[in-house]
């Protein structure tokens, strides 16, 4: 079956909000506290999105081999999910998610539970959920699935916006604070931007702030900086004393 692009929009807002849930489960399940996933606002997980959306175009022709399907799944999520944090590395310059702790990991960004993970999910996407979500969405008019993809995709736009200026913040934040360790200065970045409110707190408690070795290079290029800049400062102001002291000694004679 052909999708239209708008099906298609609307197929990857509801594996997002699916893949947000699992998220949060997880979490809770680990940790024992509720916790809004994700890179936006709201409650979407992109990445699931994209990943099913996936599922859904490349895989149905191997339906009849579970195995392939499987491997295949493993194989694409995992290769997503590792451009997904280089992207997010070199744009933000953060580590939302970090596997260094887990064995069989490639540079922290992807592991073999992941990749396992990933295989299963797709198991169930093709064989059981998209099955089901498939005649839902196939009997609703065309007309209809427009109409909700443009609202969704205004609805999405803006979370995306919101949450890339709220994002840019953190590195503000951190620039305006001035202290002599890197990890006090990590500590009262968090601390400034909870105390902004609902949204910025949303995402300090998804933001890796830990695990965000670039975050952290950069603290510490900007305290090595501004001592720099603080001893060229003062051997400047060391010789211009002295020039002035020369000068009014020479003006004496």
């Amino acid at each position: 079956m052909e999708y239209s692009l708008s099906m298609l929009f609307v197929i990857f807002i509801i594996y997002s909000f699916v893949g947000w849930i699992i998220e949060s489960v997880y979490v809770y399940y680990c940790i024992q506290k509720l916790m809004n996933r994700g890179f936006l606002i709201g409650p979407c997980c992109p990445i699931y999105g994209f990943g099913c959306l996936l599922f859904i175009l490349l895989l149905p022709k191997y339906k009849e081999d579970p195995l392939v399907v499987f491997v295949l799944a493993a194989t694409i999520c995992s290769v997503l999910e590792y451009i997904t944090s280089w992207l997010m590395e070199k744009l933000f310059k953060a580590r939302w998610w970090d596997y260094s702790d887990k064995k069989f990991n490639i540079a922290g960004r992807i592991c073999l539970e992941n990749a396992l993970s990933f295989g299963i999910g797709a198991l169930a996407v093709i064989y059981i959920i998209h099955p089901i979500f498939k005649p839902i969405l196939v009997s609703i008019p065309s007309s209809i699935i427009n109409i909700i993809a443009i609202i969704l995709g205004a609805i999405f736009i803006i979370d995306m916006l919101v949450s890339l200026q709220i994002i840019t913040s953190f590195k503000n934040v951190a620039k305006s604070i001035h202290k002599d360790s890197t990890e006090e200065i990590t500590k009262k970045v968090r601390e400034k931007l909870v105390s902004r409110g609902g949204l910025y707190k949303r995402l300090v408690s998804a933001f890796n702030f830990e695990a965000s070795e670039n975050l952290l290079n950069s603290l510490r290029a900007r305290l090595k900086n501004d001592k720099s800049k603080a001893r060229k400062k003062y051997k400047e102001e060391k010789k211009r004393l002295k020039d002035v002291a020369k000068q009014d000694k020479n003006n004496n004679k």
